[in-house]
Order: structure tokens, then sequence, then C-alpha cells
């Protein structure tokens, strides 16, 4: 009978070893798994959030000045052709 019990008992030590060891594994794996990920993702070209909104920002004030330099070269062709026609009319 002895034996019986000795032997439930190093069964029963051997899967909590096991499943301690499992646990272990599948926890390193997960770690492993994610430092991957971020490596990959740091290879590619993405950029911050931050960097976005500058860039978009910029773009923004560029279009700003772009069509007030449109509107002062249209003022000032429109200028130019009434003066021109004035004289010559």
């Amino acid at each position: 009978m002895q034996n019986k019990s000795e032997f439930g008992g190093d069964f029963a030590k051997f899967i909590n070893g096991l499943a301690g060891t499992v646990a272990g594994m599948s926890r390193e794996a997960g770690e492993s798994a994610r430092e991957r990920t971020r490596e990959w993702i740091a290879g590619l070209d993405f950029v911050s959030r931050e960097e976005f909104d500058a860039v978009k920002e910029m773009a923004s004030k560029a279009r700003e000045e772009s069509e007030a330099l449109k509107a002062r070269l249209d003022a000032l062709e429109a200028a130019m052709a009434n003066k021109g026609a004035g004289p010559a009319a």
C-alpha cells in the first residue's frame, strides 16, 4: 500500500512540475513573439503620430500660402490687363 501512495505523490509532483514547465515555455514563446513583432515593425518605415501631424500642419500652411499667392497673382494679372486695356481703348 505504501508504494502506491508514494507513486501517486511522485506522479502528482511530476505533473505539477510539467505544468509549470509548460506554462514557463508558453510565457517565453509569447514574449519572444512580441519581441520579434516589435523588431519587424521597427524595421518598417512607419512615422509617429507626432511626425504625421507636423507634416499635415506644414502641408496645410503651404496650401494656404499657395492660395494666397494665387489670389495675389490673379489680382496683379487683372490690374495689368485693365491697365493695358485702358490706354488702348
